[in-house]
């Protein structure tokens, strides 16, 4: 299974994008799935997870409120609705699955074994 994150580009602050991650080569309906970011400089961080049944979804403090991770299983496709944008939200964004915890969702980078090519998300102010 590969992942391919997409949909990232320039925004203004106050802004939206939705960014998606598809998979290919086989499905992803039983993994737990997440999203994290790495802005220049700083080490990758969590920014949402959601399990396999998008039962459960965890969202790092500053992005609660503002951003929405789902998933569309038979789409094999995973979601981050991102608004009211800011600046510090600028980063590379990676999906990732977990496929070692029986699709439960996880906050931690150490849980995903799979991870695809981030896309960028530039705020301007």
């Amino acid at each position: 299974v590969q992942l391919q994150a997409s949909g990232g580009g320039l925004v203004q602050a106050g802004g939206s994008l939705r960014l998606s991650c598809a998979a290919s080569g086989g499905t992803f309906s039983r993994y737990a799935l997440g999203w994290f970011r790495q802005a220049p400089g700083t080490e990758r961080e969590f920014v949402a997870t959601i399990s396999w049944n998008g039962g459960t979804t965890y969202y790092v403090d500053s992005v609660k409120g503002r951003f929405t991770i789902s998933r569309d299983n038979a789409k094999n496709t995973v979601y981050l609705q991102m608004n009211t944008l800011k600046p510090e939200d600028t980063a590379v964004y990676y999906c990732a699955a977990s496929r070692i915890r029986n699709g439960l969702a996880s906050t931690k980078r150490s849980a995903y074994d799979l991870w695809g090519k981030g896309t960028l998300v530039t705020v301007s102010s």
